[in-house]
């Protein structure tokens, strides 16, 4: 068009622009460029396949708008045997996705908030199975409970084991203590830590969490049920937090800790890193907020149980076996996020590590092996039985004296190695019967006592000691040693 105005030669301009003559004198005709001259396509290139049975599909989704293509479509395979192939699923879900966009039910609007400085404080779980973190080698299977404002996106974490009320009131506290004040509000999920009242079975909130946020100066708010993008900006941290730790762990260079405590230091300066970062919007956010007067909280739940004739106590729906000589009293439990004490008469008497969920149990075989050796015949069917096989080596060599004793004597031997672990070492114990199970032997209660019980130890001759006070002299100025003298 351009060449057209300059010297009106159609042929040249057409070379120029590198088409031909012909296409050249179309455009100047109609004086449109080319991308003003196209107009939408009203026919089709080919036959439609779904012409006959669309009908009824679209009927179809107009009564059930959540039905899937691919399931539509093997439907209509199955009704109607070599009418459809395979390869025709991806025509037939683009022809689903077009019903929906131009005669679906109308879909739900999302509206962008705009958060004000200092108005809400937003706490969420989040598991970090994915992190492939290892405590002393072993695997750590734990939950991240992270707390943000969402104007500032500052962020604080802790380490927790599953989302419960300690593992909530922790994480809250945390945040604000390290903030030194208090938004307007709390904002959580509808989780059962926080919203779901025992008593009534409603979402109302549990009253252990309405008194902390009473104490702590909150006001407690909850997203709609099923409407986790009210909670966008803590989920939304949750995939930064994670993708930035698992960052550093690669430049660390290894995922092992020494402790929880130190795992969990590291990621409080990771973090601190992070939240420098957003220290002019923190500014604005603190300035809104008032300042925290509360005392913290002590993050631990005090219980009073009573000890079954079993040796064991219910927490939480959960069962721990406890010394034996305890039965029928009353005991006093410390429960945290991540542990357990048990207290009598002021004294510990079990320290645990929490089990998470519920119908759980953890029985110590220490606990019970001093009954359990006077009455063999309750092994076989114990509920627990599989508890008293501490480690892997003492199920094999259970299962290899079933093999050669039958069960009933087999029981026998094994309750008095057993018994043997607790008076002495378990690992000296192990350690045997893997010896003898190398060996192909029998791993024997008299035979695993042999290894395990050493002679007596001798004691050494101990020369006596001899005090020399004449060395204390040089510590004396010559003259004093003089006038001693």
């Amino acid at each position: 068009m351009r060449e057209i105005e300059e010297h009106g030669q159609s042929g040249m301009a057409a070379l120029r622009a590198g088409m031909h003559r012909n296409t050249a004198r179309r455009y100047v005709a109609s004086g449109q460029l080319p991308s003003e001259s196209l107009a939408p396509r009203t026919w089709r290139t080919r036959e439609d396949p779904f012409a006959e049975d669309w009908p009824e599909v679209a009927e179809r989704l107009g009564a059930a708008p959540s039905l899937e293509a691919k399931a539509l479509f093997e439907d209509l395979q199955r009704r109607w045997p070599g009418r459809y192939a395979p390869g025709q699923l991806r025509t037939f879900q683009r022809r689903v996705q077009q019903w929906r966009a131009t005669e679906g039910p109308e879909r739900a609007v999302f509206f962008r908030q705009a958060h004000r400085p200092g108005e809400a404080l937003q706490t969420d779980f989040t598991w970090a199975r994915g992190l492939g973190v290892t405590i002393g080698g072993e695997a750590f299977d734990h939950l991240l409970c992270q707390s943000v404002l969402p104007y500032s996106n500052w962020q604080s974490v802790t380490v927790c084991h599953s989302e419960s009320m300690l593992a909530l009131k922790r994480g809250v506290q945390t945040a604000l203590f390290r903030l030194g004040r208090v938004p307007r509000w709390h904002q959580t999920d509808n989780s059962t830590s926080a919203t779901h009242d025992l008593r009534t079975g409603k979402r109302g909130f549990n009253e252990e969490y309405a008194a902390l946020m009473r104490h702590l100066g909150l006001e407690p708010r909850t997203i709609g049920i099923g409407e986790s993008h009210q909670n966008g900006d803590v989920e939304a941290a949750h995939g930064a937090l994670k993708r930035c730790l698992e960052q550093y762990l690669l430049l660390r260079g290894h995922r092992d800790f020494e402790s929880v405590a130190a795992y969990e230091a590291w990621i409080d300066e990771v973090v601190a890193g992070a939240n420098a970062l957003r220290t002019k919007r923190l500014e604005e956010e603190l300035a809104a907020m008032k300042p925290l007067a509360a005392k913290r909280l002590p993050e631990v739940q005090r219980l009073r149980v009573r000890v079954s004739s079993e040796s064991t106590i219910r927490v939480k729906n959960n069962t721990y076996s406890v010394p034996s000589r305890l039965q029928g009293e009353r005991v006093e439990v410390l429960l945290r996020d991540r542990d357990l004490e048990v207290y009598y008469g002021g004294r510990r008497q079990l320290a645990a590590e929490r089990l998470q969920g519920e119908g759980k149990h953890r029985i110590n075989y220490r606990h019970i092996i001093w009954s359990l050796v006077r009455k063999p015949g309750a092994f076989p069917r114990y509920r627990y039985r599989q508890d008293l096989f501490p480690r892997e080596v003492f199920r094999r060599a259970y299962d290899r004296l079933v093999e050669s004793l039958g069960e009933r004597r087999a029981d026998l031997e094994y309750l008095r190695v057993l018994h043997l672990a607790a008076a002495t070492m378990e690992s000296d114990v192990a350690a045997a019967l893997e010896l003898l199970l190398a060996e192909e032997a029998l791993p024997r209660f008299c035979d695993v006592r042999s290894l395990v019980v050493s002679a007596e130890p001798e004691v050494p001759a101990m020369v006596p000691l001899t005090v020399d006070l004449s060395a204390y002299d040089a510590l004396l100025p010559r003259s004093a040693q003089a006038g001693a003298r």
